[in-house]
């Protein structure tokens, strides 16, 4: 059945309005220049409506009047009136028409009626031989995630020998968004180069953005580097990519060229800027990009907005968080998820809780994220009922499904609170089959109360999921260590050679002077590296005449240089901050692993010593030391 005999059936009440006269004194012309107007300026219903009123005058239609309608019905994703439409143009005999066709196939496609777009494209034989229609049709593939078909009609226009320009490679090239796409994205890289686009702005950004998102940064920045011109997208691209990857140093330094050659950021640099700093803790750097923000004009974004809030919560000032948020004249809940995050992973469980519940009182509907904010923050700080009222009423009161995240989060919350029973019995009555960060939330409660059992068979179980993850085989040889398994110790050893598995090594960062130091475990390539160490060996003195149970840590200080491993970076950073900044100022460490007890005790220790306050952000939270205590009561 052809696409118009499929349609017809939908189209009899707009075609009664259609005459077939050609009488009127009123032109086409004024009517398709107000079409084009409106749909230019994205006042699709407006455009519908004036094709009516153009109905009833009598006017008649030409090839010009269409691609404006269908433009409208496929922002209004209104497949039916643009069925009827194409009725319309069956009738009129504007079929043939290029652009008539482009505009059809382009609606079909963003209707998600594919097939339909496909039909129009075999069904016109002039439509084979233009690079238009398989532009189209090639770009709807990309966007209905037909990569096969959008490959095959891309290989097929190759070999009937239809040209290939910008907009082709501009349609296809984005179908490649995962690592395994990206073999079939540099072979598009290498057709672009072939037919002479690589030199194209906008084509050397779709693939520069394709390799980011295919996560080869590396040939991302290697094409980045050959742009001869490079606009502010180009910039953008770049910065988001390593923002994506993890890489907040290279967006930084990437950032300051970037001033160097005089583009000006918009908020999509900014953006990028700040989530960098929000995962270093470069918190100087982050104040420096907000009063540019304000400089700009962007001060009202409340995108930036947003991201300016995580990024000082993640690097330890939750006031200048708070600050933000509350001069916000409009939050949305992506707002509040941001705040009741930030005060979550400092510990600050009841104002999180407070918060989330003036949320609710306002009339803000919760999604998924904030409850995951919630939970997390209700784990952390050990409100374990209230917790399981919010779990409770994701699914019984705001009819949302419970994800994976937020079954980690309650597996969390109960293995703190030591019900491990209740937490296996959660896993195996979930509705979606576990994933790791679930079982691994109750292999670590397993490790906070030794129950050397159920860890086994929680590990068991996350290496299946996650067989290379390599701090699942840390956490369940620390259990064997504490119970005093060295036979299990051995075993999990054994594994990971097997498996050819490292530690990760741990490294810290401290900024100061708005630059961020780095420090591995056992570094000794600081320019300060030997005051440093000097200053280390003072404060493990004067700790341990503090503190009995504190006696043998040179003794266990010398075994971890034996075994290559060098003192744990968190404490250089300490020294570090304590060498080169005032009395009573606040040192902020960003670790990128779950701090060990022995450095946990160390700083506590310290921080009494030395009467300064020390936060370190780890893996999972941050920590505030101050006189000889942790916020997170030895809880963590």
């Amino acid at each position: 059945m052809t696409v118009q005999r499929s349609l017809i059936s939908g189209a009899n009440k707009l075609l009664h309005l259609q005459t077939t006269t050609s009488s009127s004194t009123t032109t086409t012309n004024p009517w398709n220049f107000r079409l084009r107007e409106l749909a230019k300026q994205c006042q699709y219903t407006q455009a519908l409506t004036l094709y009516l009123q153009m109905l009833r005058s009598g006017s008649t239609q030409n090839a010009f009047t269409f691609p404006f309608l269908l433009k409208s019905c496929a922002a209004l994703s209104l497949p039916i009136y643009g069925a009827q439409l194409h009725c319309h143009v069956i009738k009129t005999g504007c079929e043939p028409d290029p652009f008539v066709q482009t505009s059809l196939i382009s609606m079909y496609c963003k209707c998600s009626f594919i097939e339909y777009a496909r039909k129009v494209f075999d069904e016109n034989g002039e439509s084979r031989k233009l690079t238009i229609c398989y532009n189209a049709l090639i770009s709807g593939y990309t966007l209905n995630s037909r990569i096969y078909d959008g490959v095959l009609l891309f290989r097929k226009m190759r070999e009937v020998g239809v040209s290939v320009d910008s907009v082709t490679m501009l349609g296809l090239v984005p179908v490649c968004k995962l690592p395994v796409h990206l073999s079939l994205g540099m072979c598009l890289h290498g057709c672009c180069v072939k037919v002479g686009l690589d030199s194209n702005l906008s084509v050397s950004n779709c693939l520069l953005t394709m390799y980011v998102k295919c996560g080869s940064v590396a040939y991302a920045r290697e094409l980045f580097n050959a742009m001869p011109a490079k606009g502010l997208i180009t910039w953008n691209a770049m910065i988001s990519g390593y923002a994506q990857n993890g890489h907040a140093c290279h967006v930084l330094d990437l950032y300051h060229e970037m001033e160097l050659t005089g583009i000006h950021p918009d908020p999509v640099t900014f953006l990028g800027v700040l989530s960098s700093c929000a995962y270093i803790g470069a918190h100087k750097v982050g104040c420096e990009i907000e009063q540019q923000i304000q400089c700009r004009g962007f001060g009202s974004n409340p995108f930036l907005s947003n991201a300016l809030i995580y990024m000082y919560a993640r690097c330890g000032n939750l006031g200048k968080a708070r600050a933000i948020f509350d001069h916000m004249p409009e939050k949305s809940v992506i707002s509040w998820t941001a705040i009741i995050g930030g005060y979550g992973m400092h510990g600050h469980g009841e104002i999180a809780v407070k918060l989330f519940d003036e949320m609710i009182g306002i009339g803000i509907k919760p999604d998924k994220a904030v409850f995951v904010s919630v939970l997390s923050a209700c784990s952390h700080a050990g409100l374990t009922d209230k917790g399981l009222d919010y779990f409770d009423a994701i699914e019984r009161i705001y009819g949302l499904q419970p994800g994976l995240d937020h079954y980690s989060c309650v597996v969390d919350l109960l293995g703190r609170a030591g019900r491990l029973k209740e937490a296996k019995e959660l896993i195996e009555s979930m509705k979606v089959k576990p994933d790791a960060p679930v079982w691994g939330a109750l292999l670590g409660a397993c490790k906070i109360h030794k129950n050397v059992e159920l860890a086994e068979l929680a590990f068991n179980q996350v290496i299946e999921l996650e067989p290379t993850n390599i701090g699942y085989y840390v956490l369940l040889s620390n259990i064997y260590c504490e119970a005093q398994n060295l036979e299990g110790v051995l075993k999990v050893r054994v594994m990971m050679r097997k498996r050819k598995l490292k530690k990760e090594p741990g490294y810290s960062y401290v900024e100061y002077n708005g630059r961020v130091h780095l420090f591995l475990a056992g570094d000794r390539t600081h320019p300060q590296a030997k005051e440093i160490y000097r200053m280390l060996d003072e404060l493990e003195n004067l700790v341990k005449e503090l503190v009995e149970t504190y006696k043998n840590d040179q003794e266990r200080r010398n075994e971890e240089l034996l075994s290559g491993m060098g003192v744990h970076s968190e404490k250089l950073a300490i020294a570090f901050g304590l060498l080169n900044t005032r009395l009573g100022t606040e040192i902020v460490v960003i670790k990128n692993l779950r701090i060990c007890e022995n450095c946990h005790l160390f700083i506590k220790l310290v921080s009494k010593v030395v009467d300064r306050q020390f936060v370190v952000r780890d893996a999972t939270r941050f920590h505030h030391f101050r006189n000889g205590t942790c916020s997170c009561k030895d809880f963590w």
